[in-house]
């Protein structure tokens, strides 16, 4: 089991989200914690974080550390042609 963490960044970025996608977002970044058995991440080449994790419209950024067992979630964004 991983414990989950977020940067102060993403928890900015998810307030300013409507009450209903918060929710969303928060319910699928808690099933990281099973990381790396969890569902829609996909590992990232030549971007800043290792990996996303795809809700809806909005991908959230993370790192992991499979040796720590931490989940780094870094930031939330709505997917558009500037996301990646």
């Amino acid at each position: 089991m991983n414990r989950v963490t977020w940067a102060s960044k993403a928890i900015k970025q998810l307030r300013k989200l409507n009450k209903p996608d918060q929710n969303t977002i928060y319910d699928a970044v808690s099933e990281l914690a099973t990381m790396p058995d969890s569902r829609n991440v996909k590992a990232l080449t030549n971007h800043q974080f290792q990996y996303r994790l795809r809700v809806g419209n909005y991908r959230v950024f993370f790192d992991f550390d499979g040796t720590l067992h931490i989940v780094q979630i870094e930031e939330v964004k709505k997917r558009d042609e500037r996301t990646y």
